[in-house]
């Protein structure tokens, strides 16, 4: 028996030809549950940048597919927001679109001693991220030892 998708992969397959019909990225969705209240968090890019009518334009839009098609059992709460200046990189589209850009990568392990690492990314070779550190050392990670990869915020 096929394994059941999970919300967030649902409500991902229902939303994306709305968002992407409108020429913006779908860049993330989320489901999680803060305190008494669950949140659907899908976060959105364009070219250009993301404004307030933006987000407002998707949600409106993804409302009435996620009214249609009604996904998700419990009460939630639907914000729709830019990714910001850190967002992660999820897609395999995102390594190639952001190579040669600085990247913070977070393990779930440290590999000696260090579980965060800086870098400029090299991009992603079928599972393993490569990235070259401020010294020009090469750094390779599996895509499955990665907690959390995201754009750098230089100052």
């Amino acid at each position: 028996m096929a394994k059941e998708m999970n919300t967030e992969k649902k409500v991902e397959n229902l939303i994306a030809p709305v968002i992407l019909k409108d020429n913006y990225e779908l860049v993330d969705v989320e489901f999680v549950k803060e305190g008494q209240n669950w949140y659907l968090r899908i976060f959105i890019d364009k070219e250009g940048g993301v404004t307030v009518d933006d987000c407002e334009t998707v949600s409106r839009a993804v409302e009435k597919v996620l009214d249609v098609e009604d996904p998700i059992e419990q009460a939630y709460i639907l914000e729709v927001s830019s990714p910001g200046l850190d967002r992660p990189l999820k897609k395999d589209s995102d390594f190639v679109k952001y190579a040669g850009e600085t990247v913070d990568v977070k393990l779930y392990k440290a590999v000696d001693k260090q579980k965060e690492f800086q870098g400029i990314l090299k991009g992603l070779d079928g599972t393993v991220v490569t990235i070259t550190d401020e010294n020009g050392a090469e750094l390779s990670f599996d895509r499955k030892d990665i907690a959390l990869i995201r754009l750098a915020v230089l100052f």
